[in-house]
């Protein structure tokens, strides 16, 4: 299967992907943190029409999350929020047959549409809380693998700093394990390097 993981830098979900076996290619305008050859780095805008089966899309929150609220009414004056609804929006209605839109809690929900699933960290082995949403098309809800304890708020009480955007932003492996196996499964699978 052709998957196509768009704004991901850390290439946990691709990597994911292509560890059973899928034709998984990330992209983002940022490098692969990996340094993988399976990375592409430019906007996945012109990528949408390239015939992928599944795409996964982590689009920028800076300017969604309701953490940030606080800011939304500079970000609408100056149409910051608006550019990036309608940068969703162009996720959402990709001619891709299978796509999920992943975000924390935002205005997507109001503005767009509620998610159709929201999953935690605990809930796929990690010991923490982060709500994620998952918007999806033609693809099931994921399904729990591994429910642990600890419900720490690690990602929220990050001290600031620099990348701290970018740590907070990366995919859990045990959901990305969770996306590769649940929505990859029962796909003929092709022979990648």
């Amino acid at each position: 299967m052709r998957v196509l993981v768009g704004c991901e830098y850390s290439g946990r979900v691709r990597q994911a992907f292509r560890n059973l076996g899928h034709d998984a290619f990330s992209c983002d305008l940022l490098e692969s943190e990996d340094g993988s050859p399976f990375h592409i780095q430019k906007n996945v805008l012109p990528l949408l029409t390239d015939g992928w089966d599944l795409a996964i899309f982590h689009p920028p929150c800076t300017h969604l999350a309701v953490s940030g609220a606080r800011h939304f009414a500079a970000k609408v004056a100056d149409g910051r929020q608006q550019a990036a609804l309608d940068f969703v929006r162009l996720l959402m209605n990709a001619p891709i047959p299978r796509i999920a839109i992943e975000n924390p809690v935002s205005i997507i929900s109001s503005k767009i549409r509620k998610p159709d699933q929201i999953i935690q960290p605990w809930q796929f082995g990690h010991g923490e809380t982060k709500a994620t949403c998952l918007w999806l098309k033609n693809l099931p809800r994921l399904i729990p693998t591994r429910i642990v304890s600890g419900r720490e708020q690690r990602v929220h009480k990050m001290s600031p700093g620099p990348d701290r955007w970018k740590e907070r932003s990366r995919t859990f492996p045990g959901i990305a394990s969770a996306m590769a196996e649940q929505w990859g499964s029962g796909f003929s699978l092709r022979a990648v390097a």
